[in-house]
């Protein structure tokens, strides 16, 4: 799931020399979180709007070089890797280097979730199934074994929450009825956290994106 497509660059990184003010009038214009910050056209970081906030309008950006966050992506950083990247660092920008550190522009947030929004997970007619079982005690050969022996396909699988000594599998399986494949999973000794009827977990997840860190967790 390539992503260069999606890269934008209608805005240019500011200088360590601009001023505060500046910065602030970026952040009044736009809706991200983050704005890059170059040297000599030398990516150093972004810097964010909450910090921004704290800061002296007349001060240079070079006095408040502290709060510069060094969070990028490569041109070739996997889709999967730059969602959990936006997660790791409660960001609605993603700065994109070339492997010479060269700035190439950034990502949206919306644009990358849009693209995961695509995958058969989502896009494709199915069943939502949470299982729960000992964090020693599962495998996804064993979860796959018992969805394919029930006749049914797994169009998606993550690891939606670990607590403790347990693990939750949320499962997108592609089959009109999931009854056979509950039950299965019960004779396996894994509790169903959630049923197929029971969807909004993953409406929610669809919908908002700060279902980043929660899908994420892992």
């Amino acid at each position: 799931m390539p992503l260069r497509e999606y890269i934008i660059n209608d805005i240019k990184p500011l200088n360590i020399n601009d001023k505060v003010s500046d910065l602030k009038l970026m952040f009044n214009e736009l809706t991200y979180s983050h704005i890059p910050i170059e040297n000599n056209q030398v990516y150093l970081g972004c810097i964010s709007e909450t910090d921004v906030h704290c800061f002296d309008g007349k001060d240079t950006i070079m006095e408040c070089s502290h709060s510069l966050e060094g969070f990028f992506v490569r041109l070739d950083t996997p889709w999967l890797d730059v969602l959990e990247i936006f997660a790791h660092n409660s960001c609605n920008i993603m700065p994109v280097l070339d492997a010479q550190n060269n700035y190439l522009g950034y990502y949206e947030l919306n644009d990358v979730i849009g693209r995961f929004n695509e995958t058969p997970f989502f896009s494709e007619p199915g069943g939502t199934l949470i299982i729960e079982k000992g964090i020693q005690d599962y495998s996804f050969s064993e979860i796959s074994q018992i969805i394919e022996s029930n006749g049914a396909k797994i169009l998606g699988a993550f690891i939606s929450k670990m607590e403790g000594d347990l693990v939750q599998i949320t499962l997108k399986i592609g089959s009109p009825g999931l009854n056979e494949v509950i039950q299965t999973f019960r004779r396996y000794s894994y509790n169903i956290i959630s049923g197929h009827e029971e969807d909004t977990y993953i409406e929610n997840l669809k919908e908002r994106s700060d279902y980043l860190n929660k899908y994420l967790n892992m």
